[in-house]
């Protein structure tokens, strides 16, 4: 199989998640009573009107039928058992996906529950398809790592990390699912250079269906990812970073966290930010992520509009954070062959977005009196 042949199976995808998200756009009459976003005063929410917030439907179907159609222009891939693995891949994400679709359509599933759906996703793509981490070049962990208990631990917080960080990330028109292409694109290339072609199939069939459905959610935002498919495109993304590393003993892990970088500091930081400074549950929400700062204390003040046209401000958050991930991708795939290149790439994007988050935060952490909510002060 060539890569055109791989393009078509993307291409598939993203028709697919095209077609369906513009379906359930135009069907809301029916179902926006379940599946509209109504709670317009979250903490966390900046959009205006109610949309459906079900976006998941669209990218798990158009993985599906990506698949389907892999299967059926290329059958002798069956004998490899990579159409297989993709099918096992799916059934694996299940869990992670039924859980945040369940949290879109009644919003009562607590994160407890939603967590330990995506950690028995990763679970379940260990034990069906061999996806466990053996190795992460740190010295002292990697031997921990060769105890299976312990490989399948960390693998399965890795993963489910990783699919909270996309969740974590999806605030903005274009946002996450940019990221999420930008990604499962820069793991595809590294796929290609080490001739990998299921990881590379994986990937595009990520990438397909998150193009597809930002087609329709940037950039006025018509349909939202929501917890459904931000947890289901995270665990895809991150179980395909975990299958490059176990199949390709040449790529360092480090390269993989470099393109992965951004969510995964967002759920770090975030992480210590409430734990430690604000001594708060790091599962509560707020709106100190750093895209919410970027759009509270730049994108407000440098673009000014009415109501009608909140949506620009919105979708010009994404347009300041995904050419920076994009860079810093490229930049992942061009050094990869070099561990030092990649843990220093590491370092100066923890460092920059330490530094870009002071700046925009500029004080310290407290709660008001008032509204007992955690809060910034200082600003730009």
């Amino acid at each position: 199989m060539q890569l055109n042949d791989m393009l078509m199976i993307g291409a598939a995808a993203g028709l697919v998640s095209f077609f369906i998200s513009l379906l359930i756009v135009h069907s809301q009459k029916w179902h926006g009573f379940i599946s509209h976003d109504h709670d317009l005063d979250g903490i966390q929410k900046v959009h205006a009107l109610a949309v459906p917030r079900v976006g998941g439907l669209a990218v798990v179907g158009g993985i599906f039928v990506g698949m389907l159609v892999y299967a059926l222009f290329f059958p002798k891939q069956l004998s490899s058992g990579r159409i297989t693995t993709i099918v096992l891949l799916i059934s694996a994400g299940a869990p992670a996906f039924m859980a945040g679709i369940a949290e879109d359509l009644t919003k009562r599933i607590s994160v407890r529950i939603r967590l330990l759906a995506t950690f028995s996703s990763s679970l379940l793509a260990s034990a069906l398809i061999g996806a466990t981490v053996n190795g992460l070049d740190i010295w002292g962990v990697d031997n921990l790592l060769q105890m299976m208990p312990v490989a399948v631990l960390v693998t399965a917080l890795v993963v489910a990390g990783g699919a909270n960080a996309v969740n974590i990330i999806d605030g903005f028109n274009g946002l996450a699912g940019s990221i999420i292409t930008i990604m499962a694109l820069a793991i595809v290339a590294v796929a290609v250079q080490h001739h990998d072609l299921l990881v590379a199939t994986i990937g595009l069939l990520g990438a397909g269906s998150a193009i597809g459905f930002l087609l329709v959610n940037f950039p006025r935002g018509k349909l939202f990812l929501g917890d459904g498919g931000a947890y289901f495109l995270g665990f895809w993304v991150a179980e395909a970073a975990v299958l490059l590393l176990v199949r390709n003993a040449s790529v360092n892990a480090w390269q993989v966290l470099s393109i992965c970088a951004y969510p995964v500091i967002e759920v770090m930081f975030s992480m210590y930010r409430r734990r430690i400074i604000q001594q708060v549950s790091p599962g509560a929400p707020d709106r100190l992520h750093l895209h919410t700062l970027v759009y509270r204390r730049v994108v407000r003040k440098l673009i000014k509009v009415e109501p009608p046209q909140a949506w620009l401000r919105n979708a010009t958050t994404a347009g300041v954070i995904v050419p920076w991930v994009a860079v810093m991708a490229l930049i992942s795939v061009l050094v990869g062959q070099s561990m030092l290149a990649c843990m220093a790439l590491v370092i100066f994007q923890v460092v920059f977005y330490v530094g870009v988050y002071r700046r925009l935060v500029r004080g310290r952490w407290t709660r008001s009196a008032a509204t007992d909510e955690v809060v910034a002060f200082e600003p730009l």
